[in-house]
């Protein structure tokens, strides 16, 4: 797909329309769609979640620039409502969870080869270790409560395996940091960071809103460890954005983001009628980018070529199994620490973390709880008779 972010113009904003039998529509298919359609889904919803969150900034510190952001805000509502609606009733809360870890885990692997910056690629195969742990608990859990099979969500893509553990994430909040990427960054080192960092807002605020709904006590305590690991990558992926940008021009590097990932969406969707809503929504984000265009032109007097290059697209998220990658990962990085924004061996942790990891998990470990004596085997639903998954429930 050939696509240029300073020519294209898409569709403008004030043609962007939609009722609510647009956004509340047909939900996609639990078994019946490919993996990677819910995972484009999750993706998706996650950054239009973060564009809003950006505009809200924008919309507090730029006195001009209120209603076109307002505007703005109302579509990406609207689009963000669409791509939540397609992730129906039959998944439970906790088949979500788990759809919700493949999404981090495949994205993560994809954007830790993309990425041409060696440190912000370390800092990507870091966390990936950490999501990949978490489905594994989060299997164990939806063995334990549902006697379901994850991969039936995950379709044989990803590993179901541990990694580093889940009770060894802890860590002071000033060893999540990294350091930034500079002025002079690749384009394609700005929207891996945003991409990254909106994914694990959305994976983070979804665990807080399910988690304290769950009667299990191991599933509420469960949600809570994840969740506040959740926020630590948030921390982690947040913290390699420059924070001399401005917020204007964050604002561009988000609706370039969105096009970005749009087109990438709609150039490997195998179902034809989410293919077209991310077509779509390209169009929407293309006639968005013309509206930051000319708010960063205009109230900032600046050459947005100077944020965007000549506009060319980077090379897109694969959206694919990465199992070959993530194993490499985990067989040589596992025992990888932080000691404040460097990456360390095991023994060479910040003293910080291990004295806050001490603390939090003095009662016990919720993760290591959950998944006791317990390993992945596939097809948990038909190799155990009805009475043992009634048990298990």
């Amino acid at each position: 797909m050939t696509l240029n972010l300073l020519q294209d113009k898409g569709t403008p904003l004030d043609r962007q329309r939609m009722t609510w039998k647009d956004m509340v529509g047909k939900p996609i298919s639990k078994l019946d769609d490919d993996a990677f359609t819910r995972v484009r889904a999750i993706l998706m919803n996650g950054l239009e979640l973060d564009s809003l969150r950006t505009k809200q900034v924008a919309l507090r510190m730029n006195a001009d620039a209120r209603v076109p952001l307002a505007q703005l805000m109302r579509a990406e509502q609207h689009q963000a409502t669409t791509i939540n609606w397609l992730i129906g009733a039959e998944h439970s809360p906790l088949e979500t969870t788990i759809g919700y870890e493949q999404t981090a885990i495949e994205v993560t692997a994809s954007v830790a080869q993309l990425e041409p910056d060696p440190y912000l690629a370390q800092g990507y195969r870091y966390a990936l270790l950490e999501d990949f742990d978490h489905l594994y608990r989060y299997s164990a859990l939806l063995d334990r409560l549902e006697g379901k099979d994850a991969n039936n969500i995950t379709q044989g893509y990803t590993d179901i395996v541990p990694a580093r553990a889940t009770w060894d994430h802890h860590r002071a909040p000033e060893h999540d940091l990294l350091e930034p990427y500079g002025p002079d960054a690749a384009l394609s080192t700005k929207l891996h960071a945003l991409t990254l960092t909106g994914g694990e807002y959305q994976t983070h605020d979804y665990y807080m809103n399910i988690g304290p709904l769950f009667a299990d006590p191991l599933a509420r305590q469960l949600y809570a460890e994840i969740a506040s690991v959740e926020s630590q990558h948030i921390t982690h992926y947040g913290s390699m954005l420059n924070p001399h940008e401005t917020p204007l021009e964050k604002l561009l590097i988000s609706e370039a983001c969105e096009v970005w990932n749009y087109a990438g969406c709609a150039s490997q969707e195998t179902n034809p009628r989410i293919r077209a809503l991310w077509e779509r929504f390209l169009d929407y984000e293309l006639g968005h980018l013309q509206v930051a265009l000319q708010l960063f032109k205009d109230i900032e007097r600046r050459d947005p070529a100077e944020v965007l290059g000549d506009g060319a697209l980077p090379r897109f998220i694969r959206f694919q199994s990465q199992r070959d990658f993530v194993r490499r990962v985990v067989e040589e990085e596992t025992n990888l620490r932080k000691n404040g924004t460097a990456f360390v061996a095991l023994e060479d942790e910040g003293e910080s973390s291990l004295q806050y990891r001490q603390a939090v998990n003095a009662g016990g470990s919720p993760s290591r709880n959950a998944s006791a004596t317990w390993t992945w085997a596939p097809g948990t639903e038909l190799s155990r008779g009805p009475e043992a998954i009634r048990r298990a429930a």
